[in-house]
């Protein structure tokens, strides 16, 4: 298939080259022009502006926006919007509100151009690895656009079949899914990155009290010199905390001891606010969700090995640097 990518930053390059691997045709364009002619060497065709990529476009078009969320997504929606026709699909891979979807979407329908909203997991090691997908929107326009959305997915891979699942949609055992009309996918999305930052928590708080057992503060007979290193690595294999931010930790570990190089200022990108948002709505107690979106505020003033443990993980997945005090 033939699909315009917007957006080529941490996240959008790797997503045309992946698409480009399993055999689509990407028309690709990035407000740095170097990153579009870097992928039109690659054999992408590069689009000087949102209004040449539309052009090199057959109809019925499809534009993936891989822009950061807010006021530019919705000033390329708004552009893209004026540019395509009736039939073209518009998709949100960023980490947009869900909530400003659906008003996204009701916009563009009276266009009669579509609209999905796609959460993306994977970060900078989704062109190897594959990315997990969470799609919001209607049935008919997910359902043309599966070669897209199968190629970017990363399969069933050596993950066993989850039991009794005979007669399910197939495509969460590839790593995709429709979550349901506009707006749902981005909230599943959202939650799942709030989820995210309880487990990220847990293990940096775990890691911390590990590194503070040999303190001098504690009775000389109950002080323990552990190697951390060696510990995130031992609970990789077999245990029941084993996960990828486990493989993040332990490599992080193995290659800096003491994390010195990390300030342990943690930023978040707003998905854990949208969630507790969520929470409150619902009348949902987010007690653990909560705790870990404020420990990340509370980072920003006094830094801890947990904090550092956690700057650590979040550029390990998606290549996040940490602010400039």
């Amino acid at each position: 298939m033939q699909i315009g990518i917007v957006g080529l930053g941490r996240m959008g390059a790797n997503i045309a080259r992946r698409l480009m691997q399993n055999g689509h045709e990407c028309v690709v364009f990035d407000a740095n022009l170097e990153a579009s002619l870097t992928l039109g060497r690659e054999g992408a065709k590069s689009a000087a502006a949102l209004q040449d990529l539309v052009k090199r476009l057959k109809p019925p078009r499809t534009v993936w926006l891989m822009l950061p969320a807010g006021a530019v997504t919705e000033k390329a929606i708004a552009e893209l919007a004026g540019l395509l026709a009736a039939g073209d699909t518009i998709i949100d891979g960023g980490n947009s509100f869900w909530k400003d979807d659906i008003a996204r979407a009701a916009r563009l329908r009276e266009r009669g151009i579509h609209y999905l909203d796609v959460g993306t997991s994977g970060g900078v090691w989704g062109l190897e690895r594959g990315y997990c997908l969470m799609i919001g929107g209607e049935n008919d326009v997910v359902a043309r656009l599966d070669p897209i959305f199968r190629a970017l997915a990363p399969g069933a891979g050596d993950i066993p079949p989850t039991p009794h699942r005979d007669g399910r949609d197939p495509r969460p055992g590839q790593g995709y899914l429709h979550a349901g009309p506009n707006g749902a996918g981005h909230f599943v999305k959202m939650i799942h990155n709030g989820i995210e930052y309880g487990m990220m928590q847990a293990l940096a708080e775990g890691f911390d009290i590990l590194k503070h057992a040999g303190d001098e503060t504690l009775p000389a007979e109950h002080r323990l010199d552990l190697n951390l290193a060696d510990i995130a690595e031992v609970w990789r294999r077999g245990s029941v905390v084993t996960s990828w931010l486990l493989d993040l930790t332990a490599a992080a570990l193995a290659e800096e001891g003491d994390l010195a190089s990390y300030s342990g200022h943690v930023a978040d990108s707003g998905e854990g606010r949208w969630t507790l948002m969520a929470a409150i709505e619902e009348a949902v107690p987010a007690e653990v969700l909560s705790a870990a979106l404020y420990a990340r505020f509370r980072s920003r003033q006094d830094h801890t090995f947990a904090e550092k443990i956690l700057s650590a993980m979040r550029k390990g997945f998606g290549g996040h640097q940490e602010p400039r005090a």
